[in-house]
């Protein structure tokens, strides 16, 4: 139930809140152990490989030969293939050189769906296969060439591609992709907050790319205005399916299936589950190289899916990971913002994707903010977002148990 925004309430930016907190609110999480074992939920497939550079060997192998959509992650092997026969000074034009950024930074999909058609397509999957030894890797459903996300991905496949990224690609093109990788945005350029999973588990370094399918919105703009949910005008959105939907580059594309279809998979690939995958490095040197490929129950909302992902990269053993300082609660509420202060008249960092877990590192008085029947002067500080959010939202008894008070600066006392 939703009811209509009142007060404070309205000045937060919410789009609305639910009736009551849940019981659970303002409890802190505690964090997965780190070892033994892989916490995956039992309503959820993964498919988990861990790999320590260092060492050349798994810490971690669960479903790794489990096919997935690969929604985003397909993203790297259109970036290799753009680079393969680039050699040897590997010069990227400044215009392809803006697109590739923002493909990889900040997962843009209509320049995905641009070197998609304007690159062959599925032939693009068919070189790379061999190229890179993938096992598991194959393009989409012949029913639905123009769909880039609908490629078969498989976590081992993944590890395979950032160890070729990292000790075998030519030093420009490792430096390129790698780079990019590490300065990766919170906000993806649809919308979508994309922290979960290794950013939020761990301290950087880290390097990641990021891949989501069939959510609605993921509520993350720089003002704090919630994206929109329906971006079926570009070129890359995504489809009823929960695919990254047709190239309009470069050839004529395939329409999506509609809402009633019972294509809902394709060569054992589940295409309609919603989908969220967290891959990358973390570490030094990046030591380790994560790959975590998930499907979760119809209807997931994305908040919980984010947090369930990142308790789930927690609960790995990866060596030379940091994880962050602090205390995990649950959230309530729908579009609530970041601040750069604990003040409505602070500035918007980020719109928290709603019902996903925070880090808290300390809390603070601030301005009291009131969505009846809860109230409260207290603000926590997330250290993941740099700012504040009102604990109205985390604790329905506003200040939040065995949290310490923050120092001006947002450190602990």
């Amino acid at each position: 139930m939703r009811r209509p925004l009142t007060g404070v309430a309205l000045a937060l930016g919410l789009l609305g809140a639910f009736l009551a907190a849940p019981a659970s609110a303002g409890q802190p999480r505690q964090s997965p152990p780190a070892a033994p074992g892989a916490d995956i939920p039992a309503d959820v497939t993964a498919g988990v490989a861990v790999f320590d550079r260092r060492t050349g060997s798994f810490t971690e192998r669960v479903n790794a030969d489990h096919r997935f959509r690969s929604a985003s992650i397909v993203k790297l092997l259109l970036t290799l293939d753009f680079l393969w026969d680039r050699g040897p000074g590997y010069d990227i034009p400044q215009q392809d050189r803006g697109r590739l950024e923002a493909m990889l930074r900040s997962s843009d999909d209509d320049e995905a769906s641009h070197y998609w058609g304007l690159r062959g397509r599925s032939a693009i999957i068919e070189r790379m296969v061999p190229r890179l030894g993938l096992t598991g890797t194959a393009p989409p459903p012949a029913a639905y060439p123009g769909y880039w996300g609908y490629t078969s991905l498989t976590a081992a496949d993944t590890v395979r591609i950032y160890r070729y990224i990292l000790d075998e690609s030519p030093a420009p093109v490792r430096d390129f992709i790698m780079g990019n990788l590490h300065r990766a945005t919170r906000c993806a350029n649809d919308g979508y907050d994309q922290y979960f999973g290794v950013p939020s588990a761990f301290e950087g370094p880290w390097a990641v790319k990021q891949g989501w399918s069939g959510f609605s919105s993921g509520g993350c703009t720089a003002d704090g205005t919630p994206a929109a949910a329906d971006t079926a005008t570009r070129a890359g959105a995504a489809d009823p399916a929960g695919a990254a939907g047709p190239s309009t580059a470069g050839g004529e594309g395939t329409p999506p299936p509609s809402p009633a279809s019972p294509a809902r998979s394709a060569a054992g690939v589940d295409l309609v589950r919603e989908a969220l995958h967290t891959t990358g490095t973390v570490g030094p040197d990046d030591r380790t190289i994560v790959a975590v490929l998930s499907l979760h129950p119809d209807g997931t909302p994305y908040g919980t899916a984010y947090s369930g992902l990142t308790r789930l990269v927690g609960s790995l053993d990866v060596p030379g990971a940091r994880r962050p300082a602090g205390t995990w609660f649950e959230t309530w509420g729908d579009g609530v913002r970041i601040r750069a202060g604990a003040t409505t008249s602070s500035a918007v960092v980020s719109t928290l994707p709603a019902g996903a877990d925070v880090l808290v590192s300390c809390q603070k008085r601030g301005q009291v903010i009131s969505d009846p029947p809860h109230s409260s002067p207290w603000w926590a500080y997330l250290p993941q977002y740099g700012g504040y959010m009102t604990t109205v939202y985390i604790d329905a008894e506003s200040r939040l148990p065995g949290v310490p008070e923050c120092t001006d600066s947002g450190g602990r006392r």
